[in-house]
């Protein structure tokens, strides 16, 4: 009888240290994780800082060189350049600190070895990108409010008075984002090792920037190259912006003659579908040539 009482307390004891020692639930680890991608990409001062920087120096660039000598005008309304261009540069950043951040951090760390480390640790594959996306979200919300900030206060962009474009602010940054980075979790398989990820991440983002309205008004683009460009999310995230920063009268020099909203959510919608299903069955933890 005491063999059994024993017993059974030991049991209790050995139930109640499992629940003790249970690991936290897989958003909570996820915001950990974060919180150690963040603290990484702060250390990286170099990284951190030419990332903020990069679409603060090219509007200041594009701002400086056209400056009020060569302004932008839709149906007799006009624009500095500065103004036209500051929807591109947004979302130019969205993609560079989501796609092209995600895809060459997750290439790289998979090729030192860090994704075969962290998939033999308890911490769920879910909790690690959720880390991954809590950081794009900061780097891009920071950055955005920066680009922002200096439009406004060094160049004489005015910003948006109404809580209709803001609205229309709030949906696109945040579908944006969020395709950004699940596109740069499922690309990041493509490279086929780090040191070829900068080359292979880059150089798509690179062009697409030339041919989706983003350095150029969209009326001096071919016709053929805005139909290519069409089929990705940069095109519809700095239209998306333009309706937001530009006036309403600028929706005429759109090649659809509209700012065509309902089209930006779908593309953007399906994008964040289709790479969510091919990331799923894509990605992979070790490197090629690690079985």
């Amino acid at each position: 009888m005491s063999t059994t009482a024993s017993t059974t307390g030991l049991n209790r004891l050995d139930q109640t240290g499992a629940t003790a020692r249970r690991l936290p639930g897989t958003l909570r680890l996820g915001l950990v994780r974060g919180g150690v991608e963040l603290l990484q990409f702060v250390r990286e001062r170099d990284s951190m800082i030419f990332g903020f920087a990069y679409p603060i120096v090219m509007l200041a660039i594009f701002a400086t060189v056209f400056g009020d000598d060569d302004p932008i005008v839709a149906n007799g309304v006009t624009v500095s350049f500065a103004q036209y261009f500051l929807p591109g540069m947004v979302a130019t950043g969205i993609m560079l600190s989501t796609y092209q951040t995600l895809a060459m951090s997750i290439a790289v760390e998979r090729d030192d070895g860090t994704l075969k480390r962290l998939r033999a640790t308890p911490l769920p594959a879910t909790s690690y990108f959720l880390g991954k996306v809590f950081l794009s979200l900061v780097t891009v919300l920071v950055q955005t409010a920066l680009l922002l900030a200096v439009a406004a206060l060094l160049f004489d962009v005015p910003l948006p008075d109404d809580a209709g474009h803001w609205a229309t602010f709030a949906w696109v940054f945040v579908l944006g984002t969020a395709t950004g980075a699940v596109c740069g979790v499922a690309y990041s398989s493509v490279p086929r090792s780090g040191r070829s990820a900068s080359a292979v991440v880059v150089t798509p983002i690179l062009v697409l920037q030339f041919t989706s309205g983003v350095f150029f008004p969209v009326g001096q683009l071919p016709g053929w190259m805005l139909d290519l460009s069409s089929l990705f999310p940069l095109k519809w995230i700095a239209q998306g912006m333009r309706s937001v920063f530009l006036p309403d009268s600028f929706a005429a020099a759109e090649p659809s003659g509209a700012w065509q909203h309902g089209a930006t959510a779908a593309v953007l919608a399906t994008w964040l579908l289709v790479a969510l299903v091919v990331g799923t069955r894509t990605f992979r933890w070790r490197r090629h040539d690690d079985g």
